[in-house]
């Protein structure tokens, strides 16, 4: 009975005793009369429900009753046939045990028939084991092929060993067995190093380059893309379970594939020699693969119509080294997976026979990676031959311990090469000597036990570009970020790894000594012999250099040079600072370089004399008033203009005329001929020193301070015409006493070209001097004829100024040209003005020479500033007063006041003295004196 059962019973004993005991405690017989007629209403109501019930559910109850019927007729049934059963067996039992020997005979017998039977179905199964065996091979089921074969070996070693008849099959099936091991070791391989590696030479055939490869550096492009037809499956999860299925393509899912013939390989026992057979194989197939891929790449380029092998284009290897790149890490990845399922099976196999294998590591395999890489970048760096010529040509690098002056020595000229007429690099002695130089390149870089059989296979590939130490600047950061990433993968410390110190040792000790002989070399040529500074360039350079007047040659080698070292600073960012050394070298030697040819254009020929216009130029006073004036800023600024009036200028420039007056036209002796530039061809030069100078410093300028990086291809005259691209810390490894240099060097040539401007607005002026001076002290403004022309000096002192007139046209900007000649007519008036003091008399004749030779000059001078002189109408009118007497003058200052300084006035009166012969000189200093009191009077 059920619990509900269970509690139905106790429910209706409850009732029952308690209807009981209501009535036997009723008082009366009616109480218990109430108590029955309740009661009998009670069972009415239940009858009624009952019978409803029944009447609802008849036909079930009628069902169940029948079923119950059912049942128990056929138990009753059965248990008759079991009784009967029991007395057979009983009776078989008895009759047993009187055969038992018969029985024990007939039982062995049938046991060897079934044994007979067993061996001939293993027969016929090992019969059509070839046949099936072929049929899983061909669709690449190697578990099921494996499973099939390694139980076919088994049992013909086995149960089956003593059948004659199958010593043929026997044979057949375990030389099939060490086929299927060697395939399985093929097709992995396959997997490895060309499956796995496919949609990469899709996606560069498709895209002539690799492109599109993710952050993480594992997938290229369209790697995982659902348009490759079978993208290879990479998972970091090892299933528990190898299960194959016949009905589908094991090729789709590649890590699946993989596990399969691991798998395959752990039931045929060969894992040992699988893994030595990986590791013996690695170098060769990734060779393979370089191989492939320079193929690829010169039949893409042959596409585009170019012969790479003997053009230096490194776009095509850096193509060559990113295709490489992507195929190397699936490789890599390909092998991680290899590598999971070798160790599961070695757990599982230690644990279970105490028998394990050792594996090959990711370690093995990223270090033959590096390994085949050193052996591609030394051809292609021509490391060998860049040996050489570095041990030969003695083009060492040294940074900065040597002296400047032996970076810059004159090297010995290179010989032309002659081409050759026959090529002998396919006889035998080539071929042994191009072996022989293998050896030697092993033994130099330490690679001896990396080559491999496949090595002269590997050395006579499709080169992609001509080789060269050069080709590093192209490859130099992607073989950083792939280094970086062989770093992770092996955990190693940063700069660590072998192709790390090839690299270094490399660009250290070869590529960094290339280059300092090729700048060497430039520099020389460019700013050795009699006329390196006198070369300007022609008008096409100049307008690819967006320039508009003649800069010096060799300021233009200099500058490319140095664009050459600033984009290997953005090649190669971690020498950054040897190459921002190596141009502060280039500077500091050229600085001293525009020295020298300063000094030989303002030294004197001896050294007790002097050059006036250098003079002043090193004089501190000088230089600084004329600096602190306002046309010195305007030419230097090209954005600002003269606002400055026309009396504003006159009194800058008074200024300037003063002090170079009180330097030079109180001197009693004439400026002789050596203390001047009389050369044009000098002039020209000092502009055009000026002119690229300045430009120059500009240039460097821009090399520090600018902050944008700007990644040029190669160095065209377009490129050149932009400012260089900043050198910042931030990306490169440079060091803030260098960056200082630089700009201290940017300074100094600044300050060269500044000198160089100084002293030419300095040396028309100090021209001016050497033709006017005499024009006072040696000519005669007294004669009775009346010369109608001007002064001989006058004739050419304009000449003078014409020629350097065009000179400097064709050298300085239109500014720079303006202020040489600024102020220069303010000059020659003032100097006209005070030789009054130094002519001895003068007549009518004379006043009419000077004035003549007034607009002489002034007429040139217009033609050369193309603006009138009105300083020299100042000076004309100052000679016109002359055609007065004195007591005119001083009249003439009464009443429409001083037009002239009181020296000037002074220098005048005593020149009309000195004209009127037996002049009394009191009245000279009566005459003088009224003048102070004339002009004290008009100030106050």
């Amino acid at each position: 009975m059920d619990r509900g059962g269970v509690a139905k019973s106790k429910d209706t004993s409850g009732l029952l005793m308690s209807l009981i005991r209501t009535l036997s405690s009723s008082a009366d017989f009616e109480q218990r009369e109430k108590e029955k007629a309740r009661l009998e209403k009670a069972y009415k109501e239940s009858d009624r429900k009952l019978d409803k019930l029944v009447a609802e559910h008849y036909d079930d109850l009628s069902s169940i009753i029948q079923a119950y019927s059912g049942i128990e007729q056929r138990i009753t049934a059965s248990r008759g046939r079991i009784k009967s059963v029991k007395e057979s067996l009983q009776s078989c039992k008895n009759l047993l045990h009187c055969k038992r020997d018969d029985l024990r005979k007939l039982w062995i017998e049938g046991i060897e028939h079934k044994t007979v039977v067993s061996m001939l179905d293993q027969i016929e199964k090992v019969r059509d084991v070839p046949e099936k065996l072929n049929t899983h091979m061909n669709k690449k089921h190697y578990l099921h092929a494996t499973d099939l074969l390694v139980s076919a070996v088994s049992l013909v070693e086995g149960n089956l060993s003593e059948v004659e008849a199958l010593r043929d099959l026997k044979f057949e099936l375990i030389t099939k067995k060490e086929e299927l091991h060697l395939t399985l070791i093929d097709e992995l391989h396959k997997q490895v190093y060309i499956k796995s590696t496919s949609n990469v030479i899709r996606g560069f055939q498709r895209h002539g380059s690799v492109k599109g490869e993710r952050k993480d550096r594992v997938s290229v492009i369209e790697l995982t893309s659902p348009k490759s037809p079978n993208p290879p499956s990479f998972s970091d999860t090892v299933s528990e379970e190898i299960v194959e299925d016949l009905n589908t393509n094991p090729e789709d899912n590649q890590d699946h594939f993989i596990a399969i013939m691991v798998e395959s390989l752990s039931n045929l026992k060969k894992l040992p020699e699988t893994i030595e057979a990986i590791r013996s194989r690695l170098q060769p197939e990734l060779m393979s693969i370089v191989q492939r891929a320079a193929q690829q790449v010169a039949d893409n380029a042959f596409q585009e119509g170019e012969v790479i092998a003997t053009q230096y284009n490194p776009r095509y290897l850096l193509e060559y080294l990113e295709l490489i790149f992507a195929q190397f890490r699936c490789v890599a990845k390909t092998h991680k997976i290899v590598l999971k399922y070798l160790a599961k099976i070695q757990d599982s196999s230690s644990k279970n026979d105490d028998r394990g294998f050792e594996l090959y590591t990711m370690g093995d395999v990223w270090s033959k990676v590096q390994d085949v890489i050193q052996l591609l970048l030394a051809d292609y760096l021509d490391v060998r031959n860049a040996s050489s010529a570095q041990q030969g040509g003695g083009n060492n690098y040294d940074d900065g311990s040597n002296d400047i002056a032996s970076y810059f020595a004159k090297k010995r000229p290179n010989r032309q090469k002659k081409s050759a007429l026959f090529r002998f690099d396919a006889s035998s002695h080539a071929i042994s000597m191009n072996s022989y130089f293998r050896e030697q390149r092993q033994d130099v870089y330490g690679m001896g036990d990396i080559l491999s059989a496949n090595d002269s296979h590997f050395g006579k590939q499709q080169f992609v570009c001509k080789a060269g130490p050069d080709n590093i600047t192209a490859i130099y950061n992607p073989l950083k970020k792939f280094i970086v990433e062989i770093e992770i993968a092996t955990e190693v410390a940063p700069g660590s790894c072998t192709l790390q110190t090839f690299i270094t040792d490399f660009v250290a000790n070869l590529f960094l000594g290339q280059v300092h002989y090729n700048i060497t070399n430039s520099i020389d040529t460019a700013t050795k012999g009699f006329d390196a500074l006198r070369s300007v360039t022609d008008q096409r350079s100049q307008k690819e250099l967006g320039v508009s007047r003649p800069i010096l040659q060799s300021t233009v080698a200099v500058y490319r040079n140095i664009l050459k070292l600033r984009d290997l600073m953005n090649d190669l960012p971690d020498y950054a600072d040897q190459f921002l050394h190596m141009i502060c070298k280039i500077l500091e030697d050229y600085k001293e370089t525009c020295n020298q040819a300063y000094k030989g254009i303002v030294s004197a020929e001896s050294e007790d004399q002097r050059i006036i216009s250098a003079t002043w130029a090193k004089d501190e006073d000088i230089s600084r008033l004329l600096r602190s004036l306002p046309i010195w800023s305007i030419w230097k600024q090209a954005d600002r203009e003269n606002t400055l009036s026309e009396a504003d200028m006159r009194v800058l420039n008074s200024k300037e005329s003063d002090i170079l007056t009180s330097n030079l036209a109180s001197v009693e002796s004439l400026i002789p001929l050596h203390e001047i530039i009389h050369d044009i061809g000098q002039l020209r030069t000092l502009g055009n020193m000026h002119e690229s100078l300045d430009w120059f410093a500009n240039r460097i300028k821009d090399l520090t301070t600018m902050s944008t990086n700007i990644s040029t291809d190669g160095l065209n005259m377009e490129d050149e015409t932009k400012a260089i691209p900043s050198v910042t810390e931030k990306t490169m490894n440079i060091s803030e006493k260098t960056m200082n240099s630089l700009l201290s060097l940017a300074t100094d040539f600044e300050e060269i070209s500044e000198v160089c401007i100084l002293v030419l607005h300095l040396e028309v002026r100090v021209h001016c001097f050497y033709y006017l001076m005499p024009v006072a002290k040696q000519s005669n403004y007294c004669g009775a004829i009346d010369d109608m022309d001007p002064d001989s000096n006058v004739l050419k002192l304009n000449r003078d100024l014409t020629s350097i007139e065009e000179a400097m046209a064709q050298s300085l900007q239109p500014k720079k040209f303006k202020y040489v000649f600024e102020g220069l007519g303010h000059l020659v008036s003032t100097i006209l003005i005070n030789s009054t003091q130094y002519l001895k008399r003068i007549n009518e004749n004379g006043i009419k020479k000077m004035c003549r030779n007034i607009f002489a000059v002034q007429q040139n001078m217009t033609n050369i500033t193309m603006s009138r002189e009105s300083d020299l109408d100042h000076a004309r009118q100052y000679y016109e007063l002359l055609y007065l007497t004195a007591d005119d003058i001083l009249r003439l200052i009464m009443e429409q006041g001083g037009l002239f300084t009181e020296l000037e006035y002074m220098n005048a009166l005593s020149l009309l003295h000195r004209s009127q012969p037996g002049s009394d000189q009191n009245i000279l200093q009566s005459r003088l004196q009224r003048l102070k009191e004339i002009l004290r009077e008009q100030h106050v």
